[in-house]
């Protein structure tokens, strides 16, 4: 709920938000409605951030892709922008921040 309060905050009040409890659930929740923009935290239960996001790319699902993650090594940067996301958000983070990175992949 955390991260709904900081995009609503963020002046992001105006789209809809879909959460989900686990990478797996995530994945089903973008196979059956492709959102605009994913916002994954690195370590979940079930299947990880990263291996969300290889999956989306494994069937070729097209996506704008972030993580949000309590961790920021250089390896997860590098992982991270080889497999295609476009930004990792550090916590803790605020509505400056998230208006400032995703402005640019949402509108």
């Amino acid at each position: 709920h955390l991260v709904r309060r900081t995009l609503i905050q963020a002046g992001f009040k105006e789209h809809d938000f879909v959460e989900a409890g686990d990478g797996q659930e995530g994945l089903e929740a973008i196979r059956s409605s492709l959102p605009d923009l994913v916002l994954a935290d690195w370590n979940m239960p079930r299947m990880s951030g990263i291996e969300l996001l290889k999956a989306l790319n494994e069937e070729d699902i097209k996506v704008k892709f972030g993580f949000i993650t309590s961790e920021q090594t250089a390896e997860m940067n590098e992982q991270a922008n080889e497999h295609g996301a476009l930004f990792l958000i550090g916590k803790p983070f605020s509505a400056d921040i998230f208006r400032e990175t995703l402005s640019e992949y949402i509108q």
